[in-house]
């Protein structure tokens, strides 16, 4: 459509190059398309001269259609409306998942007949949506309405809205909170919401009750007092099942499932709420363990979870990590012990804004006679992945030996003047086990160091006389010899099914890390590919030796011609240009493009190439070497300090 716009992230992304590159283009190219709208600090471009654009540079792009339904969405639609405008597109395909026959009869028709009964029609096929949307659609809503069915004819409906969301929460990150995928999967296994019914009271978008769905959980209630969030929500859970209702509302001040109970309760609240209704809710009979200070709203929150579970079930609720030491919690927490109703307390790793230490998980049981005597404190903020070990462990047998940093704490000895929940302060490392493990470590140390004088790298000096052609990176790619791309822009790697190399992944030499499903404009690794971070303050380059993973964002892939370019003599030379000294703090990055390397033939080039592989295991050898050291060092010291290990010679006397 004439009005669809595009920002110079979506230019990016469809273009298939970093955002630097469009500023580069806008300052080099004086013919690049003007804005027409946006700010000046996020301009927005018309679509089809972006395209015409692209095209008469010779720079290739692709446009999906899913693409042109953001696309035109954004040219429709002013910022503050554009959530609204998707949740409505949600409800509509939603109408032509469930009735495509209707939906076809009613396609045939002009735009001005579909304007005037396509609201009808979808109000009949999807009565879970009719208290969200009433008006009429306009005139621009009926044709983005047609591109959107040529896109779900093409791609699925739920893919459609899928991508439409992710685009969105891109360029509104900070108007809802969405919880990490990774996150909501621990909170359904913890909280048992894998079977049974299962409600969250303030669902934002919907992706707890995704979670539960997709594990297993066979009905969804949820509430949520954002209309806008609420139309994300309820479509996103109408298009991966039929079984979910939710209430527009406030939880707090409007229960709409009062008196009902649950399998499971999972939430994640707004955080510092000082208005959630203290004055109105002083004598709420859900205050069962404490009346909420006015400053703890996340306390009535956990209260009205624990009111909606059956006896026996489980409370999954995220908590910001103050509240398990807040004195003005105390009684509330002195109650929720007392009572067998806390059974965990886990620190969690950090994502976004929350890093380095993000919020805490509590996991809690409403009260069905049995009597539990111990809780569960975990220190995860470095290994999210010992959380479910731990879990069932601790569920097998409170006074059981944990993994890691966790602990079974004796529900007595917690209740202390303060009453101070926060697991790192329980969560010690254990003394006995640093005498057991010196020994091992130093024996791997020494035969490390044994063996190390082996993998020395020995080259020879040329003749100065000869010549060095050189060429850039640039240049081979402009010879189809290697194609640069990238991963696209806001890719989340915190949940799917496919294992995604990331930045950190590449920079600490270690096995893919994270996760996500295959979506338009995934990029799935090759052996033979050569990954490296952005020139900046890590330096960093990996060939790839297996097939299969996706690249994860911040990442340039160069995928070499084996037959024209080796890619151990790339990753050389990408690491050297990675490693050049920069003229000052504030000059801009050095653009890999202009990586300079030896002009050789394929033979020579894998000579080089196998020199350089000796020196990048060569320099891991080290690398290894000093950790083992360090970890000895450390142990050492710990040991004597605790006595768990002591001078040879030395005696208890």
């Amino acid at each position: 459509m004439d009005g669809a716009t595009v920002a110079a992230g979506d230019i990016a992304r469809l273009a298939g190059v970093g955002r630097a590159a469009v500023s580069n283009w806008r300052r080099r190219f004086p013919d690049f398309p003007q804005p027409v709208g946006g700010s000046s600090a996020s301009p927005l471009f018309a679509l089809g001269e972006v395209e015409a654009w692209l095209t008469r540079h010779g720079k290739p792009f692709q446009l999906t259609a899913m693409d042109r339904v953001w696309q035109s969405l954004r040219g429709a639609a002013a910022d503050l409306e554009l959530g609204d405008r998707i949740g409505y597109l949600g409800g509509f395909l939603v109408y032509q998942e469930r009735d495509p026959a209707g939906w076809k009869i009613l396609a045939d028709q002009p735009d001005t007949i579909v304007r005037s009964r396509l609201a009808q029609a979808r109000a009949t096929a999807v009565p879970e949506f009719a208290h969200l949307v009433t008006d009429l659609p306009d005139a621009d809503a009926v044709t983005i309405v047609r591109l959107a069915a040529e896109a779900a004819d093409l791609e699925g409906p739920r893919e459609v809205f899928d991508f439409l969301c992710q685009r969105y929460l891109e360029v509104h990150s900070r108007r809802h909170t969405v919880t990490p995928s990774w996150v909501a999967n621990l909170m359904i296994i913890l909280s048992g919401a894998a079977r049974g019914r299962v409600l969250d009271p303030t669902c934002g978008i919907g992706t707890l009750l995704l979670a539960a769905r997709a594990a297993g959980a066979t009905e969804l209630s949820a509430q949520e007092i954002n209309r806008t969030a609420a139309r994300l929500a309820v479509s996103r859970l109408l298009l991966a099942g039929d079984n979910a209702r939710l209430i527009v509302a406030d939880s707090l001040r409007v229960d709409a499932f009062a008196g009902e109970f649950f399998d499971a309760v999972v939430c994640n609240p707004p955080f510092g709420d000082r208005s959630w209704g203290y004055d109105e809710l002083t004598s709420d009979p859900r205050w069962a363990y404490g009346l909420p200070p006015r400053g703890e709203s996340e306390l009535a929150w956990l209260q009205h979870c624990l009111a909606h579970v059956r006896p026996g079930g489980h409370v999954a609720i995220l908590m910001p990590a103050a509240a398990a030491s807040r004195r003005a919690g105390r009684r509330i927490r002195v109650n929720l012990l007392r009572s067998g109703a806390l059974r965990a307390v886990i620190s969690l790793p950090g994502w976004g804004t929350t890093a380095p230490g993000g919020p805490d998980l509590w996991v809690l049981r409403r009260p069905d006679g049995a009597d539990h005597t111990h809780v569960l404190l975990v220190d995860a903020t470095a290994d999210r992945d010992l959380v479910e070990e731990a879990w069932l462990a601790f569920l097998a047998n409170p006074e059981t030996d944990l993994p890691g940093p966790s602990r079974s704490s004796r529900i007595k000895d917690l209740l202390d003047e303060v009453v101070d929940l926060t697991p790192a302060r329980h969560v010690v490392a254990s003394t006995a086990a640093r005498g057991p493990a010196f020994r091992p470590v130093r024996t791997r140390l020494f035969t490390a160091a044994r063996t190390f004088a082996d993998t020395l790298p020995d080259l020879s000096m040329p003749d100065p006389s000869e010549p060095l052609a050189t060429t850039t990176i640039g240049e081979l790619a402009k010879a189809g010899a290697v194609s640069i791309r990238q991963a696209p822009m806001g890719m989340r790697t915190d949940g799917g099914d496919q294992l995604v190399l990331t930045a950190k992944d590449v920079r600490l030499g270690r096995p893919p890390s994270g996760a996500a499903s295959i979506a338009p404009g995934s990029v799935a690794l090759q052996r033979g590919d050569v990954v490296a971070l952005p020139p900046g303050r890590h330096s960093a380059v990996r060939v790839v030796t297996d097939d299969g993973m996706l690249l994860g964002p911040q990442l340039l892939l160069l995928r070499v011609d084996p037959e024209r370019l080796d890619p151990h003599f790339l990753a050389g030379f990408l690491r050297i240009a990675q490693a050049a000294p920069r003229a000052s703090s504030g000059s801009a990055r050095t653009d890999l493009h202009r990586a300079t390397l030896l002009r050789l033939p394929i033979d020579a080039q894998r000579l080089y190439g196998e020199a350089f592989g000796t020196l990048s295991a060569f320099h891991q050898s080290a690398r290894e070497l000093a950790e083992l050291a360090d970890s000895l060092v450390a142990l050492g010291f710990a040991g004597l300090a605790d006595g768990s290990l002591r001078p040879d010679g030395a005696t208890d006397g």
